[in-house]
């Protein structure tokens, strides 16, 4: 199917199906959901970055007014969790490991009551060496965070020795010739600090238990299924008999791919025999959520005397914190990041994430992206200042096109990138770099996956002729699920009004992946298409039948098939078929091909291919001012190939607000942790953007479709944030010749540097 075909309803700016509900108030969220006889948790954390627990005496707060249960390590049997690594617990049992770390919880009548009993829990520490530093942790003589690592269990693809908690590696060609091949060969050293997802919306989960063996949750996860497993594997139950249910959700970035207050819930309502809510306090939120991982990151480039790339050497080193979390997974995918959208004829890229005594970290989006980017980009204009070459001009030297070998040995097809840099160049007026004094531009550009996992969706023709869709995937606010009913409804000749959509139940609605990895619409938009192909078929039979007619020469128009003058309508057919023929219905599952790929080239790789890829520029007009170093963003640019926009506006939006995000993390935020203490955990001190600080975002919609993609769709979430670090970097160079190499770029750093 080529994009270029004008269709009824995919490619419309057409309203959101759960616009309404969300401008009218109207929308619940899991943040308002409540239960009669409801308790609220609140949960004790730990003082210390690392220490033996001595004692922990709960007497006193046991005995106070409106207080239903205390649970600590010791009053459950709470199995250890994480994705890769079982290396968390529910609440210490023994040590701590970090900062904040849930000690003990407390569910009682009111939060005042919860909050009284917590300063009554007496706990007496033996305080522990600790590491903070990543690269200190990764020598030998550094205290271990775990000193039994080795009895962790951990996925086999996981790598791991002493503080080191996983490793990947891609090698191509000999690194070593090609440098000594090089013409010049650059060596860097770049570093970037936590920051926050910034949903609006706290982590949040009532849970219920309805026998000793069952439960249902109401959260605002982005991980219904993986939520519902995690659950079981803790509290030792089967999975089916945990219900997760998300009533909605106010952001998630990412930030909520993972447990957030789940499993305190839990917890809590097992020992009270009550429905407890635990939702976490902004001060929380900056000081124990899962932030996005600080790095360092190595980078050795050679290039010959035009500027192609030679060699690459390359390593990225993740902050894992405490607890392993998603740190191995942004270290693998980092290496693809560190590789870039380039030809790469040499190339030996590391990725390792490491324990530290700092707080656990998490997955913001595009987990691996900007740090790398970051690296990789900066590098670049770098080289091209040294070489007296255009920015611009080195990135088209190098760029993969079509065809092309990428780093991980996948042939490059529907590559969009040249024509995002010629279209982000012109918008932005790249022929006048430097307009005027302490005026500058920059440019970065970028790939990024279009994640895999399966999608299931159920469709039902309801007896007025309307279509109730089915799935397991949260809607986050992107718009991806008006953007799958988009397809359905072009599929079955209707309005996007008549498709109803019902998500995310673990008990009624099919298995998702979940809402990561830039692959929701994508995802369930395939699955929701066939199963409309495979309903369409159900109905034409039907409708043939009916008609007496051939069923490939009914034509099908206004929810009704038609033969000559005779039709018979989606209704009329849903009301037959559910007194003779159990209704009409259909189900379909989908997950993206694995891209074919070379795997001498990689090991102990999460994602050693990249299906459907995307590629993007962003450019950036700025101004630095002399003598406050402060930075304003004149004008910003975004060129992404997005396959083919089935609804330009949400894709606008994501592009827009990935574009925000990422500046934030360019010019601002940063979570200031000093052992391990978080400095700033209030939104005073943790500067996001506002709407005051960020220009109108430019978007360049560029369609390259892909071969998988619904209607050739690509992955859209998570580009956007991935460039602006880098892009920003390059204009304030550009502007004031300050390379700063390190994250944020502050003012304070602009006026040392």
């Amino acid at each position: 199917m080529t994009a270029a075909k004008e269709f009824e309803v995919v490619g419309k700016r057409l309203n959101r199906l759960d616009g309404e509900g969300k401008v009218t108030g109207a929308a619940v969220y899991a943040s308002d959901f409540a239960l009669p006889g409801m308790l609220h948790g609140k949960i004790l954390r730990s003082p210390h970055a690392h220490a033996r627990i001595v004692r922990i005496d709960t007497t006193a707060a046991r005995k106070m007014p409106g207080v239903r249960a205390v649970v600590t390590g010791a009053s459950q049997k709470l199995n250890r969790f994480g994705n890769f690594i079982k290396d968390f617990e529910v609440f210490a049992s023994e040590r701590v490991y970090h900062v904040g770390q849930p000690v003990a919880g407390i569910a009682a009548d009111t939060e005042y009551a919860a909050k009284q009993a917590l300063r009554a829990i007496e706990v007496e520490y033996a305080e522990l060496p600790a590491v903070f530093d990543v690269m200190e942790a990764l020598d030998k003589a550094a205290p271990l965070v775990h000193p039994d690592w080795q009895s962790l269990k951990a996925a086999p693809i996981i790598v791991r020795e002493g503080n080191r908690c996983s490793r990947t590696v891609i090698k191509v060609g000999d690194v070593e010739e090609g440098f000594r091949n090089s013409y010049r060969v650059y060596e860097h050293v770049f570093r970037t600090s936590a920051v926050h997802a910034g949903y609006t919306e706290p982590r949040v989960a009532v849970a219920q238990w309805t026998a000793s063996d069952q439960a249902t949750i109401w959260c605002n996860t982005q991980l219904l299924f993986d939520t519902q497993s995690t659950l079981a594997e803790i509290f030792g139950i089967s999975p089916s008999h945990i219900r997760v249910i998300v009533p909605g959700i106010g952001g998630g970035f990412g930030g909520k791919l993972r447990l957030g207050m789940e499993h305190y819930a839990m917890a809590l309502a097992r020992a009270a025999k009550r429905p407890v809510r635990v939702m976490s306090s902004s001060e929380e939120e900056l000081t124990a959520a899962l932030f996005r991982q600080p790095t360092t990151i190595e980078l050795k480039t050679g290039v010959d005397r035009e500027g192609h790339i030679l060699a690459k050497q390359g390593r990225i080193v993740v902050d894992a914190g405490a607890c392993s979390g998603s740190g191995p997974l942004v270290a693998s995918t980092g290496t693809m990041i560190l590789a870039g959208p380039y030809r790469l004829p040499n190339a030996n890229l590391e990725g390792i994430s490491v324990y530290t005594n700092n707080h656990p970290n998490g997955s913001i989006r595009a987990p691996s992206g900007p740090m790398p980017n970051f690296a990789t980009e900066s590098q670049m204009d770098m080289i091209a200042e040294d070489l007296g070459l255009d920015p611009l001009e080195l990135r088209r030297r190098n760029i993969l096109r079509e065809g092309d070998i990428a780093v991980n040995g996948q042939k490059m097809t529907a590559v969009g990138l040249e024509e995002c840099l010629d279209k982000a160049a012109v918008a932005i007026g790249w022929d006048h770099r430097k307009p005027e004094h302490n005026r500058g531009k920059g440019l970065a550009c970028g790939w990024w996956m279009t994640s895999r996992g399966s999608s299931g969706s159920y469709l039902k023709l309801m007896q007025d002729g309307t279509l109730t869709m089915m799935v397991g995937v949260v809607e986050m606010g992107t718009g991806a699920l008006t953007g799958a009913a988009q397809v359905v409804a072009e599929e079955m000749g209707m309005k996007l009004t008549d498709i109803n959509v019902v998500s995310a139940d673990s008990l009624t609605t099919p298995y998702d992946f979940g809402s990561q990895g830039s692959r929701t619409m994508f995802a369930v938009a395939n699955a929701s298409r066939e199963a409309a192909r495979d309903l369409l078929g159900k109905m034409r039979v039907r409708a043939a039948k009916a008609l007496g007619a051939d069923e490939q020469a009914l034509a099908m128009r206004d929810k009704a098939f038609w033969s000559g003058e005779k039709k018979i309508t989606f209704a009329e057919l849903a009301a037959q078929a559910n007194t003779a023929g159990g209704g009409l219905i259909a189900e379909a599952t989908y997950i993206a091909p694995a891209a074919e790929h070379d795997a001498s080239r990689v090991q102990n790789h999460f994602s050693p291919s990249w299906p459907s890829p995307s590629f993007h520029v962003h450019a950036t007009d700025l101004s630095v001012d002399d003598v406050l170093g402060e930075v304003t963003i004149n004008r910003y640019v975004v060129a992404q190939d997005v396959g083919y926009a089935i609804n330009p506006t949400y894709l606008e939006g994501q592009l827009e607000g990935g574009a925000v995000q990422g500046v934030g993390q360019a010019l601002s935020e940063e979570i200031i942790i000093a052992n391990g203490h978080v400095q700033n955990g209030n939104l005073t001190d943790y500067k996001m953007p506002t709407a005051m600080d960020v220009p109108k975002i430019e978007v360049i919609l560029v369609t390259h479709p892909s071969v998988a993609g619904p209607y050739g769709a690509k992955g859209v979430g998570e580009p956007p944030t991935i460039q602006p670090p880098a892009a920003v970097a390059n204009a304030v160079a550009a502007a004031c010749g300050k390379r700063i190499m390190h994250l944020p770029i502050t003012a304070e750093k602009i006026l040392l540097g």
